[in-house]
Formats: structure tokens, sequence, C-alpha cells
């Protein structure tokens, strides 16, 4: 359950955050997913990766 949380704060923070290009998109969702994953004591390397993933998604969708 702790993981889909996390996921799910993770993607919150993609989509609140990301800009409107894929390449920024991409790097603030990183960033927010690294700070989620480590507030809670998660995997930074993966939240990095899946915000990543999901600012690189939202991104691209509201280019």
């Amino acid at each position: 359950m702790k993981k889909i949380a996390v996921s799910a704060l993770i993607l919150a923070s993609a989509v609140s955050l990301s800009a409107c290009s894929t390449l920024r998109g991409a790097a603030i969702g990183g960033a927010g997913g690294a700070g989620v994953a480590a507030a809670t004591g998660g995997s930074i390397e993966k939240g990095a990766a899946v915000g990543g993933t999901a600012g690189a998604v939202v991104g691209t969708v509201a280019d």
C-alpha cells in the first residue's frame, strides 16, 4: 500500500509541477519524485525515474 501512495504522490507532484515542454516536465517531475521518495523513505532513484517519466508524459500532453 505504501508503494501505491508514493506513486500517487509522485504522479500528483509531476502533474502539478510540470511545465508545457517535455524536457522541462521531465526535469521537474524527476526532482519532485526524488523529493517525495526521500521524504517517505523510498528509493530516490526509482522516485526520480517515475517522476521524470510522469513529468515527460504530462509535458507532452500539455504541449
